[in-house]
């Protein structure tokens, strides 16, 4: 454009008066390019090409790696980009194809299933509850090394509304990472939250059998509506449905 649209300064760059004017515009360009994409995509029939899929942090490293296995066995013409994250990643502008969300999309534009819901628990290793002792009260619970979150404050805050005078200095460990929060359960280094589907599938890890009234979360399967009936979608869709129901229970 043979403008100038941001100043530098030390915190980063801001607009420029030219760069105010055209931003709307360029907005609007960028909207109008994802429809054309989403478009096109959706058009598409054979079943090959890339599909991006967005799932937790937990998801993708506990759960996903052999549904994404079974999937790429049975079809090899779909290659997955698989993001890794517990931050939303946006359908609307195609930063991800398919996403499996722990709440329910709200986007009219967005097709959604409930897969189920994940049950909570409290979890340490046996070998650690062999030889610290297995808490019988909610108070004995303190105790033990709690095992929490650094910034993220979801923990503290849902054991406040359930009553708990929780703080941060209750957590002996803190990580805002969830596999690594259940890796250090495994490792017995002392009590933390976890899923009971998959704490189930590992015989190192026990469940703390207290009455803690924890909530459970959904699973939801996302995708723009526009790409659903695409063939390499529908596919990929299909395939975490089937391999995931099982695995929330």
């Amino acid at each position: 454009l043979q403008q100038a649209l941001f100043h530098r300064q030390a915190k980063g760059l801001v607009l420029t008066e030219n760069g105010q004017l055209l931003i709307g515009p360029a907005r609007r360009m960028q909207a109008a390019l994802n429809e054309i994409e989403l478009t096109a995509a959706g058009r598409q029939t054979q079943i090959e090409g890339n599909v991006r899929i967005t799932a937790s942090v937990m998801f993708s490293v506990y759960i996903l790696p052999p549904v994404i296995a079974d999937l790429r066995e049975k079809e090899p013409g779909i290659t997955i980009d698989l993001v890794a994250t517990d931050s939303s990643e946006n359908l609307l502008f195609r930063e991800a194809d398919v996403a499996l969300r722990m709440y329910r999309p709200q986007q009219l534009e967005l097709v959604a299933r409930h897969l189920g819901d994940l049950k909570l628990g409290m979890f340490a290793a046996r070998s650690y509850l062999d030889r610290a002792g297995r808490p019988e009260t909610v108070r004995d619970l303190l105790d033990h090394p709690l095992i929490g979150y650094d910034r993220n404050e979801d923990i503290i805050r849902g054991m406040q509304e359930r009553g708990w005078s929780a703080t941060r200095d209750w957590f002996a460990l803190r990580c805002d990472n969830h596999a690594v929060n259940w890796e250090l359960v495994r490792a017995g280094c002392g009590i933390g939250f976890g899923q009971v589907a998959l704490a189930r599938r590992d015989p190192s890890v026990e469940q703390v059998m207290l009455d803690l009234n924890l909530p459970s979360l959904p699973i939801w399967l996302a995708t723009h509506q526009a790409l659903r009936q695409t063939p390499r979608i529908a596919r990929v869709w299909d395939a975490l449905a089937e391999g995931l129901v099982p695995n929330l229970s």
